[in-house]
């Protein structure tokens, strides 16, 4: 007898550029993804942190792992800029990347730009509506 549906874990195995943002999510890779994402080294996650306005370091485990593959780590707030607590930045600088907080339309747009670059860049999106 057959499973059933099988939920998986969002992932995409590479680096793309985000095409476009918005109504929730992202679209990339010639796919569609709704909700907020993590762009790595070794690929586009699907992500949600635990609350939006408090990001900690339990957000960026993914990121923490992955940590000697990225110079710049892009942190894209959602509408507006918000900063990223001291804590968090200082577990960053700690292991050699540097953060940058933005709104994610900004941080979509640095994303692509130093991805095209070939830059050891990564970003964590929160999807805006």
């Amino acid at each position: 007898m057959g499973q059933g549906i099988v939920m998986r874990e969002a992932h995409f195995p590479g680096r793309a550029p985000i095409e476009a943002y918005g109504n929730g999510g992202f679209r990339f890779a010639e796919m569609s993804h709704k909700g907020s994402i993590l762009c790595l080294p070794s690929g586009i996650y699907g992500w949600e942190p635990a609350d939006r306005e408090r990001l900690t370091a339990a957000d960026f485990s993914r990121v923490l792992a992955e940590a000697a593959e990225i110079e710049i780590f892009l942190v894209g707030t959602g509408m507006d800029l918000r900063p990223v607590p001291r804590e968090l930045r200082s577990v960053f600088k700690e292991i050699g990347i540097a953060s940058d907080p933005m709104s994610t339309g900004a941080a979509v747009r640095t994303y692509n730009v130093l991805l095209a670059d070939d830059r050891a860049v990564a970003a964590a999106l929160i999807a805006v509506d």
